[in-house]
């Protein structure tokens, strides 16, 4: 209604002193009341609504958009919450329970918003039959739409809303279908012959343009008699549980009916103290009986509606209980709904309201009628915001309580895990510092430990080496093979020796070096080994354990390869006389050139040339016999070199004529005697001596040129051996390294995506405790509830 509907209504009589107002009163004073009463309320309903039935609209337009808003953050929670527990840096970030309780919340709240999209204020006329409740609903609106009439008219539930449109419809239950609104009288009429159920539900879309009530979200629904079914339970339960107000239609001719109060009993068991109004309706029927028309006779009209009072009254506080004896006088009306109803068709089509044909009491009757429709716009308003929001409020509050206390959760759990993972980061770049500085002072110590070693190992392989080569001869005397000068037998002969030989070197090495190299070797690679592992983590010590220490100790290998070495050894097993002229002419040589060798150091100092020739008188003392001797012998070196018959010849015809025969003759048979002795004892074991003393000569002056080889190829081998070891432990320390690269990386990425995470749940958070703000002024400004 508008605001000058309620001015007007303010300063308009009081209900009790309209009759007296109207029975007294000349025709024309009473003409002019109502004329100008019946114009203002003309004026009032084309005004633009301002009635209380706004504060619904408003409140329900506001928390939809709250809902929209929670709609919004709850899908926003869900996905940070499913997407924050996915994350590789957000283990235990968010539980499952949170994410499926966020899941709940979304699907409640689109339930919510649902119903609030579908929330009207509901009103539900209740009466027994041809009481008026038609009629009532049809003055309400302006227009008639209901069908009514004379008994029962009403078969079924007819529930009359707004449409966006300019044309009516009606759509019947479990149909989408448009109907012709003019098929109202054949659905609903209960002379129709296609009656329908008396609890099945007729939708009535009327164009909220044509009617201002409708315009404001109200839903009227008017119902079969009460006293012509029996369904009434379930026409409590199907349509009267989300009714805010019940209006009871009531014949003021008559007393409430015990038909009546049962219903209402029934309606408020289930309900909690639902909101009542009663119309004691065809009051005008009652106004217009002839003994009541005189004044005398007012006081007994007063009696009557005294009664009805007192007894609806009685009913709303004692019995129903739902309201106090105060406000109850609020809740009951006596009106005319068919006077009404009129009067309104009349301002729609134009008619001047002169106040002609109006009955007496009209003017009270329809102020009254006008009183409850303002008593019940207030109530209805009110009832509804309370009834309809105020559950889904403290819903909502809930809700996105819920909601921010989860993320807020999150967000407390991201920040500490953020600090968490920074500080294992600081950790492990300290830790990455450390490694990386040992591992290069241990390089260097350990490339200086190498390297002593190398140099040891090579002295004294050189040495045991030298020393081998020394007792050569011990080791050959020890090959016992079968000798024979065969070449073939010779040639296998000299390939056991090879092999012996080398077997034997090598033996006597090992015996010699292998344990104090293999403990040496296995002290370094413990060292280096435990200092190492002080650099991995634990997880890596496990790994260096299966490389070191060696299941079988280090073992140098001593390649001499004697066959290679004395492949170019030529054995001569020929007999050779040792006073022979060649043999002692061979020693005689070796002897000189050692002489020369050893007189090269000596001072160089030129001999002094004879100024005179040498006669007889200046020649040096010297024995006969010495000179004769070196004159042989240059004849017999002279002789062997020309190496021919006339040599020889000359050498022996000279010693002949110096000596003389005898002495030759008896050294000649010495000389014999020798060479037969040593010719008989020439033997296939003297070969094999001589064969021993030859190979002892030939493989020493070989195995002395590889010495140095052989040194550095031992050398070489523990060095590789080192090395290998070290550069294992290196390259489990670089992957150690490499890998606490990658988790400094990994700790700094997921540190950076639970920032992100904690910014987010914390913007979620905030939007929830702003979304929980909204709600409660939403609260305390439409329900006036503080919780």
């Amino acid at each position: 209604m508008s605001s000058a509907l309620t001015r007007s209504t303010s300063t308009a009589p009081s209900p009790t002193s309209l009759p007296s107002l109207a029975n007294g009163g000349a025709g024309g004073a009473l003409g002019g009341a109502v004329a100008g009463v019946l114009g203002s309320r003309h004026l009032l309903r084309d005004a633009p609504p301002s009635s209380p039935l706004q504060i619904f609209v408003r409140a329900k337009k506001k928390i939809n958009d709250i809902y929209q808003e929670v709609e919004e953050y709850v899908g926003e929670a869900r996905l940070f919450l499913e997407g924050s527990g996915q994350g590789a840096g957000s283990k235990d970030l968010v539980t499952p329970s949170e994410v499926e309780a966020v899941q709940g919340y979304s699907a409640k709240v689109a339930g919510i918003k649902e119903v609030l999209a579908r929330d009207h204020m509901k009103v539900a006329f209740f009466g027994r039959t041809s009481n008026g409740k038609s009629t009532v609903i049809n003055a309400m609106m302006g227009d008639k739409i209901l069908p009514s009439g004379i008994g029962h008219t009403t078969n079924c539930f007819l529930q009359v809303e707004g449409v966006e449109g300019l044309e009516p419809y009606l759509t019947t239950e479990g149909s989408t279908e448009k109907q012709n609104i003019k098929g109202i009288g054949q659905l609903a009429h209960a002379l129709c012959n296609n009656r329908l159920g008396d609890s099945t539900l007729v939708r009535i879309h009327w164009p909220k343009a044509r009617c201002p009530l409708l315009r404001d979200d109200v839903v009227l629904v008017d119902s079969p008699g009460i006293d012509v079914s029996e369904s009434l339970d379930d026409w409590i339960d199907k349509h009267c549980l989300d009714a805010d107000v019940f209006v009871l239609v009531a014949n003021s001719e008559s007393t409430l009916m015990n038909t009546e109060k049962n219903f209402f009993h029934k309606v408020s068991a289930r309900l909690s103290k639902p909101n009542i109004f009663i119309l004691q309706n065809r009051w005008d029927m009652a106004a217009s009986e002839p003994e009541y028309l005189n004044e005398p006779n007012s006081k007994m009209m007063s009696e009557v509606r005294k009664q009805h009072l007192e007894r609806t009254t009685a009913f709303l506080v004692d019995e129903l209980k739902v309201v106090s004896s105060g406000q109850a006088s609020q809740r009951i009306f006596f009106v005319s709904a068919k006077e009404a109803l009129h009067q309104r068709l009349n301002e729609a089509k134009g008619v001047p309201n002169t106040g002609a044909g109006f009955p007496e009491g009209f003017t009270s009757r329809y102020f009254e009628f006008q009183d409850f429709e303002r008593k019940f716009e207030e109530c209805i308003s009110k009832t509804a915001v309370i009834t309809k929001f105020d559950q889904h409020t403290r819903r909502g509050k809930t809700i996105v309580c819920e909601v921010g206390s989860c993320v807020g959760g999150v967000m407390e759990r991201a920040c500490g895990q953020r600090a968490e993972k920074l500080r294992s980061r600081e950790e492990m770049w300290a830790r990455l510092d450390h490694t990386e500085r040992e591992l290069h002072d241990l390089t260097s110590q350990m490339k200086e430990k190498i390297c002593g070693i190398v140099e040891d190992v090579e002295r004294r392989v050189s040495n045991a080496l030298n020393e081998e080569i020394r007792r050569l001869s011990v080791l050959v005397d020890e090959f016992c093979e079968p000798f024979h000068p065969d070449p073939l037998v010779l040639s296998v002969y000299k390939r056991s020796l090879h092999t012996h030989v080398e077997a034997g070197l090598g033996s006597n090495l090992r015996t010699r070096l292998s344990s104090a190299l293999a403990l040496n070797i296995e002290s370094s690679q413990q060292e280096m080994t435990n200092r190492m592992l002080a650099l991995l983590g634990s997880e890596k010590r496990e790994l260096a354990a299966t490389l070191l220490p060696r299941r079988e100790p280090f073992e140098v290998l001593y390649r001499l390869n004697c066959e290679n070495l004395c492949a170019d050894f030529q054995e001569d097993i020929e007999f050779k006389f040792s006073l022979g002229l060649v043999a002692l002419v061979q020693r005689l040589m070796g002897k000189a050139s050692n002489r020369i060798l050893n007189t090269r150091h000596k001072e160089s100092v030129p001999r002094s040339i004879p100024l005179t020739p040498l006669t007889p008188s200046n020649e040096p003392a010297f024995p006969s016999g010495q000179d004769d001797w070196s004159i042989i012998s240059r004849f017999a070196v002279a002789a062997v070199g020309s190496q021919g018959t006339m040599g020889l010849a000359l050498a022996l015809g000279l010693m002949f004529k110096t000596v003389g025969w005898r002495l030759l003759a008896l050294t000649g048979g010495v000389y014999a005697c020798l060479y037969a002795y040593e010719r008989l004892t020439f033997t296939t074991k003297a070969r094999e001596r001589t064969f021993k003393r030859q190979y002892v000569a030939h493989a020493t002056r070989k195995l002395r040129l590889i010495v140095d080889l052989t040194s550095h190829n031992c050398s070489h081998q523990v060095q590789q051996e080192l090395s290998g070891t070290f550069a294992r432990l290196c390259r489990l320390v670089d992957e150690s390294t490499s890998e606490m690269q990658r988790d400094v990386r990994t700790l700094e990425r997921e540190a950076g995506q639970l920032e992100e995470a904690a910014a987010q749940a914390k913007k979620l958070r905030n939007k929830a405790q702003y979304l929980a703000s909204e709600l409660e002024i939403f609260q305390q400004t439409y329900l006036n509830v503080e919780d």
